[in-house]
């Protein structure tokens, strides 16, 4: 199971319907918060998001994607959490952060570390590593940390998972004799075994070539550019900003966005799978409909988010990643 949780999509302030910056991915029973605006805490309440995180990431260091990490640190405190949570982000992020969870409390009672990351850094999650409150799973997968244009040093992050193991041919195993059990496991692991009657077979005999992981790139704030596209090649879910329309594109350029139609622009340069806006402009508060029209005239797989949306990234049977 993958999937996202909208947990705020407004850009720069709350309005009714939408809150700031916040997004949960969850994986295989493990939470990754992206962003952490202000009220995210009340919000993962809300829309059913567990607390049971180990670790936050921010993109920048504009108040709308941070300030809600003084209550969401406050909050695991008091529910008396014993285990380290650890915050990546870009350039400043011990000195930011290291402010904000200080603010109103004596002393964190649980470790927090904090580490500074940049275009180019991989976080990845090995079969030898632990994660706390995440199950070990044989899928294992990294996070790549990609340059974007917003200014500051901004990053955005691209979750892509292992290539799984091909599928095995069950039929084809037991026309061959090859006894239901262990040997099915080892073939399917990639080993050679030897049957009773003297038959060595190979893995590539049952086994099919390994079947693509999951990508999802989640962009922070942005204009469109090329590191973006590079890091969403073939993406599975593109979560790209769009705080405008195209009748507020020089306004676009001057704050560091994106228009819808960039946005869409970049899923197709990438040939993402699916588009999903968020940090939407309160213009479009109540109805998103403009920017959809807009994005869609050029990327037919997009959508706006809304507070709340959930969505399912199923993994890829057919085809290869791209195509």
């Amino acid at each position: 199971m993958l999937s996202v949780t909208f947990l705020g999509t407004s850009a720069a302030r709350p309005t009714v319907e939408r809150n700031v910056s916040g997004l949960a991915l969850e994986r295989e029973g493990e939470t990754l918060l992206f962003e952490c605006g202000e009220g995210t805490q009340r919000q993962m309440m809300r829309y059913g998001v567990s607390f049971a995180l180990s670790e936050i990431f921010f993109t920048h260091f504009h108040a709308d994607h941070f300030l809600g990490v003084i209550g969401l640190v406050r909050t695991l405190g008091l529910q008396d959490r014993q285990e380290p949570l650890r915050l990546y982000g870009p350039r400043g992020a011990k000195k930011v952060l290291m402010q904000a969870i200080s603010l109103g409390v004596e002393r964190v009672p649980f470790p927090v570390e904090i580490e500074e990351i940049g275009p180019g850094a991989v976080i990845r999650r090995e079969p030898s590593s632990t994660t706390h409150h995440a199950p070990r799973t044989s899928q294992e997968y990294e996070i790549r940390v990609f340059a974007t244009e917003h200014g500051g040093g901004s990053v955005g992050y691209a979750l892509r998972e292992h290539d799984r193991r091909g599928r095995f041919d069950v039929e084809k195993a037991r026309e061959l004799g090859i006894p239901e059990g262990p040997l099915w496991g080892k073939l399917h692991k990639g080993e050679t075994i030897t049957l009773e009657d003297g038959r060595h077979l190979t893995p590539d005999t049952l086994v099919g070539p390994p079947r693509p992981g999951r990508l999802v790139v989640i962009t922070g704030d942005t204009r469109p550019c090329a590191s973006v596209v590079d890091a969403a090649q073939g993406a599975d879910l593109l979560v790209h900003e769009a705080t405008f329309g195209e009748e507020e594109k020089e306004r676009a350029k001057e704050t560091g966005h994106s228009t819808a139609r960039e946005a869409a622009q970049v899923a197709l340069a990438a040939k993402a799978r699916r588009l999903v806006l968020s940090h939407v402009s309160a213009r479009y508060s109540m109805s998103a409909d403009e920017l959809v029209k807009e994005a869609k005239e050029v990327f037919g797989e997009t959508m706006v988010a809304r507070d709340g949306t959930v969505i399912e990234v199923p993994f890829v049977e057919k085809g290869v990643r791209g195509a």
